[in-house]
């Protein structure tokens, strides 16, 4: 156990990210699991939604920083090719909308500035 106060507060704050981060990758696999039984057992529609959550928890853990988005990217693809292997059509996922993006006003040109009159 830490002697010094500040060390005993990170261990205190490591447990409590550490059962967060077991959280997110716990919900992660349990829709990893639902989607291979979805694949096993052959209704599209199950494996779309069975996908489309699997997705979501994975797309979760990544900004959680619980998975890395090249391991995700990864799992996602396999996934892909697990459900277009057992029958079911790959769904178009609609890109967000993003605001949109507004020009900055033009500024007026600055007047020209008379030359100063010097002083003879």
């Amino acid at each position: 156990m830490p002697i010094i106060k500040s060390a005993r507060k990170r261990v205190k704050i490591a447990a409590k990210a550490r059962a967060r981060n077991a959280q997110t990758k716990r919900t992660m696999r349990e829709a990893l699991k639902a989607f291979s039984k979805a694949v096993a057992g052959g209704k599209a529609a199950e494996i779309n939604e069975a996908q489309r959550q699997a997705i979501s928890a994975i797309d979760t853990s990544v900004k959680k920083a619980v998975i890395h988005t090249n391991k995700a990217a990864r799992i996602k693809a396999r996934m892909a090719v697990q459900a277009k292997a057992a029958g079911a059509k790959p769904t178009k996922v609609a890109a967000k909308k993003s605001a949109p993006v507004k020009k900055p006003a033009a500024k007026k040109p600055a007047a020209k500035k008379t030359p100063a009159k010097s002083k003879k």
